[in-house]
C-alpha cells in the first residue's frame, strides 16, 4: 500500500480531478456536515445546505438522504430541516482524544487563566479551511464574565488574533496559499487593509513572539495569540490565544503583562515534548 503523507490536509484550490485515489462523493458528504454551525439551532434545509456548499440541489438531496440513513443527520418532518446526528459527535471526540497536545496543554492553560483572572479566556485552536476551531478552552475558576466561546467554536482565520498568529507561524509557501485563499474570498475594496493587518501579525510574532489584536476581530474584544508547531509531524500546527472583553483587558496590560505570560506558557508546553 502506498505510504500516506503525515500532513494530508488538501491545499485550498488544489486540482484533484485527476487523482484516482480521491473520492469526490466522500468529500461532498463531509462538506455537508461541515456546513452546519453551532448557531444553527433550527437546523438547515436542503436549499440552505446547497447555498453554503455550492453543490447542486439534486446532489444535496442524495447525500442528505444517505447521511440521514447512516444517522449522521436527523430530519424534522414539521420543518423540513436537518440537524447533525450523534454519530458525528463521536468523530469529534475521537479527534480530541487522539491529540496528546490537548491533554498536555490544558493544565498550563488553566494556570494562565487563573493567574490572569476574571474576564480572561485561554484557548487552543487549529485551522479548518478559512476558520479556526477551538480544541481546548480554559477560564479562570473565579470568572464572572468571559467570552462565550467553547470547544468547537469557530472564529475568523483572517481577522482574529488566533487566526493571524496561525498564519504568522506558517512556512512562507503555506502562508502564500492561505493569503491567496483569503484574498479570493474578500471584497477587493477591503483586501488591502486585511492584508496589512495579517502582515502586521507576522511582524509582531517575529519581533516579540506574540500578536495583539485590539478590537479588529470584534470591536469590544481584545486578544493576544501565539502560533505553536509541535515537534511531532503527526500533530497539525496550532495556535493559542488569550482574550476577553476590552473593558476588562486593556491593550496596555495585554502587551506588557499577558503577552509575555502567553509566550512563557507556550514554552512550557513545548518542553513537554508534545
Amino acid at each position: 500500500m502506498r505510504k500516506r503523507m503525515a500532513d494530508t490536509a488538501t491545499a485550498e484550490g488544489e486540482d484533484l480531478s485527476n487523482d484516482r485515489q480521491f473520492v469526490t462523493a466522500l468529500q461532498r458528504g463531509l462538506d455537508i456536515l461541515r456546513a452546519f454551525r453551532p448557531a444553527d439551532l433550527d437546523g438547515l434545509s436542503n436549499r440552505e445546505i446547497a447555498e453554503r456548499t455550492g453543490l447542486p440541489n439534486s446532489t444535496i438531496s442524495r447525500l442528505t438522504y444517505t447521511l440521514l440513513k447512516l444517522g449522521y443527520l436527523t430530519y424534522a418532518d414539521g420543518t423540513g430541516r436537518y440537524k447533525v446526528g450523534l454519530p458525528a459527535l463521536s468523530l469529534g471526540y475521537a479527534c480530541l482524544g487522539g491529540m496528546k497536545i490537548r491533554e498536555a496543554a490544558l493544565p498550563h492553560m488553566q494556570e494562565l487563566a487563573d493567574t490572569c483572572g476574571d474576564g480572561v479566556l485561554v484557548a487552543m485552536g487549529g485551522r479548518d479551511e478559512h476558520a479556526m476551531t477551538y480544541l481546548a478552552v480554559a477560564r479562570s475558576s473565579r470568572a464572572m464574565i468571559s467570552l462565550q466561546l467553547n470547544v468547537g467554536s469557530r472564529i475568523s482565520l483572517a481577522r482574529s488574533a488566533m487566526g493571524r498568529a496561525y498564519i504568522a507561524g506558517c512556512a512562507a509557501e503555506e502562508r502564500a496559499r492561505i493569503m491567496a485563499m483569503i484574498e479570493d474570498r474578500t471584497d477587493p475594496a477591503n483586501w488591502p487593509q486585511l492584508r496589512d493587518g495579517i502582515d502586521e501579525a507576522v511582524e509582531q510574532v517575529a519581533t516579540r513572539g506574540f500578536y495583539a489584536n485590539l478590537g479588529e476581530w470584534q470591536y469590544d474584544v481584545n486578544a493576544i495569540a501565539v502560533p505553536y508547531r509541535s515537534p511531532h509531524g503527526d500533530t497539525p500546527m496550532l495556535a493559542f490565544n488569550l482574550g476577553g472583553p476590552s473593558y476588562m483587558l486593556p491593550g496596555e496590560r495585554l502587551l506588557e503583562e499577558f503577552g509575555p505570560r502567553l509566550v512563557e506558557m507556550k514554552a512550557k508546553i513545548a518542553r513537554t515534548g508534545v
